[in-house]
């Protein structure tokens, strides 16, 4: 999947620009919230068995506050309460509705 064609920190939102016209405006605690990382979600082993991670929570008041494209298929965000270890591929983060 090709990268986004704008990304940026808008206040508490991530604005995304997809190369089809498709647009995003996702929350700042909603991507915090969905992190992909080890230490939100936990890891599974080669059997299946999930360890660590509590899973999404709610993230009350957390902002974005930077982000780094992570070569040329994802991106991380650092977050306003330290977190920054979620790498969010093009896929995962276009598939995120901030309805919920």
């Amino acid at each position: 999947m090709r990268p986004p064609r704008d990304l940026q920190i808008i206040g508490d939102f991530v604005a995304i620009t997809w190369d089809d016209g498709l647009e995003q405006c996702l929350r700042s605690e909603r991507l915090r919230e969905l992190s992909p990382s080890a230490e939100n979600m936990g890891e599974v082993d080669i059997l299946g068995q999930r360890w660590g991670g509590d899973g999404p929570r709610r993230f009350p008041g957390v902002t974005v506050t930077g982000l780094s494209r992570v070569g040329n298929y994802a991106v991380t965000f650092e977050f306003s309460d330290g977190h920054r270890t979620g790498i969010y591929s093009w896929e995962y983060l276009r598939s995120i509705d901030d309805a919920k």
